[in-house]
């Protein structure tokens, strides 16, 4: 179905009929015609609206505009009884009166297994210059989370190749976790170590709104050959749409399901989801909600609630997805909307420290700050008393680092902390190191860092 795209604003009067497209926030605009009274308007983006789609176009469909330099996609935001409110992925410079709109339907992609070992856009589309075969059967990039009743629990313990998560914050095949972290920090080394390092058939990153030069040092250096071997790379760089962007990672749990669906363990790496939530705001404003938690909508909860369900266990005779969410927190902030969304609904967090990187320890991971809701069942007794043992110890050597650090504590003034001045140089050290053998191994030296 082709139709013209509508005049929204303009007259004869104005001088700008035929060039001019609606720039509003919110329907609230329909009563600002006037280039004067646009000027204090918030511009989010051009927001297009056209006629003649009315019963053919559905909410989130794609349409194609034809533009002057060659067709611009979009995403249909609103619909009302006369007209289709349109948010265009490219530069809406050029578009005139008359301008033919196409309906593309709704979003999808088909996966195919020979996608491992590739880069693509959230479209599906190659990045790595190779052809991309398309999978047999197509699935929509926005699905429900199998049905509670029908999943199975989470699975065994994962091996990590990391001594803190095979030991304190061990990681069970199906679990969600967050990865709580600022800028420049380590995030990114930490997330390839889970790419190359856990234990999984499948990896599926999805880079949302990443700077566009650090693609390829991330696949080709940080990720490498080991980590690409048996990797999916979705990648939406900043400079893109935020439909684009926010497409990303559903685009990528599209791709994790596919595997899952084949009986697989898929480990899946979203970076992050605070651009998600980003990408996702700007679209929301564009589509007339009001910013309410720190400018976040509403609605952004159940959009990042809705995408975390979809990971996890699958029902009986399917896989499983293990997923890693990383989150921007600015200076470390664990209250902002988003970490606090995510924090009550994953199955645990990992918190990296600024303070802790700058002293040299990576990863800078904050044990005290950090959780695994798979604990204590994750871990057997004699297990369990260890981590207990150790976190009693780092909570003695945090209380009092202040006084030990000036001077000012006298040893044998507590002996919990007399211990912990004794095993903090040791338990810090474990907490950065890779474990080149299995769990057991793990649990020994972390044994061996405790006092008798």
């Amino acid at each position: 179905m082709v139709i013209p795209l509508e005049t929204v604003i303009g007259s004869s009067e104005s001088g700008h009929a035929g060039r001019d497209f609606r720039r509003a926030s919110g329907p609230s605009f329909r009563n600002h015609p006037h280039p004067s009274d646009r000027a204090d308007q918030r511009f989010i983006g051009p927001v297009l609206e056209a006629t003649g789609l009315q019963g053919k176009a559905a909410l989130s469909d794609r349409v194609e505009i034809e533009g002057p330099g060659g067709p611009i996609s979009g995403e249909v935001l609103r619909l009302s009884p006369d007209r289709v409110t349109i948010l265009p992925e490219g530069s809406a410079e050029g578009l005139k009166i008359g301008t033919v709109v196409t309906v593309a339907g709704r979003a999808e992609i088909a996966p195919d297994d020979s996608w491992i070992g590739r880069i693509i856009d959230p479209a599906g589309r190659p990045l790595d210059g190779r052809p991309l075969f398309r999978g047999r059967v197509s699935r929509p990039l926005r699905s429900p989370a199998p049905k509670a009743a029908d999943r199975r629990m989470t699975g065994q313990r994962l091996e990590t190749g990391m001594r803190v998560f095979n030991t304190l914050l061990p990681l069970v095949q199906g679990q969600r976790i967050g990865l709580f972290a600022g800028s420049g920090i380590g995030k990114s080394m930490l997330l390839a170590k889970f790419a190359t390092k856990l234990q999984a058939d499948v990896v599926v990153f999805a880079l949302i709104g990443e700077r566009g030069r650090e693609l390829r040092a991330f696949t080709e250096k940080t990720l490498g050959p080991e980590g690409m071997a048996r990797s999916v790379v979705v990648a939406a760089t900043s400079d893109q749409a935020p439909q684009v962007r926010r497409r990303c990672a559903w685009t990528a749990m599209a791709i994790a399901e596919h595997f899952r669906e084949q009986g697989r363990h898929v480990l899946l790496i979203a970076d992050s989801i605070t651009r998600f939530a980003e990408a996702h705001r700007e679209i929301a404003l564009a589509a007339g909600e009001t910013g309410s938690l720190d400018g976040f909508p509403p609605s952004v909860s159940h959009m990042i609630m809705s995408l975390a369900e979809r990971a996890g266990p699958g029902p009986e005779g399917e896989g499983d997805i293990t997923a890693v969410f990383s989150v921007l927190v600015a200076g470390s902030d664990m209250e902002g909307p988003i970490a606090d969304i995510l924090r009550g609904t994953l199955d645990g967090h990992v918190v990296l420290d600024r303070r802790i990187a700058e002293r040299g320890r990576y990863p800078a991971i904050d044990l005290l700050r950090s959780v695994s809701r798979s604990l204590p069942d994750a871990a057997g007794p004699e297990e369990n008393e260890l981590i207990l043992r150790a976190r009693r110890l780092l909570g003695a050597w945090d209380r009092s680092e202040l006084m030990i650090q000036a001077g000012l504590y006298a040893k044998g003034s507590d002996p919990l902390t007399d211990q912990a001045i004794s095993a903090f140089p040791d338990l810090d050290a474990f907490i950065a190191e890779d474990e080149p053998q299995d769990i057991a191994a793990s649990f020994r030296h972390l044994a061996a860092c405790l006092p008798d």
